[in-house]
């Protein structure tokens, strides 16, 4: 099985519960073991216009299928929480994205992995260190040092 880490945001209808529900969602993805999650935290919107703030949390994952076929499973879960993509980087009920696959680096027309922007995000970072504190990004770069040198943003552990 590959250790995957996916990243969980939402900043509509009831941020926490789509989390909440996005967690028990992927527990059920087949070939797949959730085994942990890290705790909630709020964040400052990334993106255009006027937006609430997000929810956001990293899982760690275990799975046997590809990351593609992972991809596929995380859409369906966002899909069926109502997610919409009309505006990049808009308000939305559920993102869920794939920031790590083993020490796999993927690049195709759908998914990039590592996710290309970890290094920027501390809402990203921090729960990500709570589920692997010790974790070395592909490229022998240790989490540690990506939490240094990341910019500060409004986040907060719920």
């Amino acid at each position: 099985m590959t250790r995957c880490y996916i990243g969980l945001g939402s900043n509509l209808a009831d941020p926490a519960g789509q989390l909440r529900s996005a967690l028990n969602a992927m527990a059920e993805i087949a070939h797949t073991r959730l085994i942990e999650s890290s705790p909630f935290y709020t964040s400052a919107p990334v993106g255009p216009g006027e937006q609430p703030d997000y929810v956001n949390a990293v899982a760690a994952l275990d799975t046997d299928l590809s990351a593609e076929a992972l991809l596929d499973a995380l859409q369906a879960i966002e899909n069926a929480h109502g997610r919409e993509r009309t505006v990049r980087w808009g308000a939305r009920t559920l993102d869920l994205d794939v920031l790590l696959f083993g020490n796999h680096t993927l690049a195709t027309d759908r998914l990039s992995v590592p996710h290309p922007r970890i290094p920027e995000r501390n809402f990203v970072l921090v729960p990500l260190a709570d589920v692997a504190p010790d974790l070395v990004m592909p490229d022998g770069t240790p989490l540690h040092a990506l939490l240094d040198q990341c910019p500060a943003n409004r986040l907060h552990r719920l």
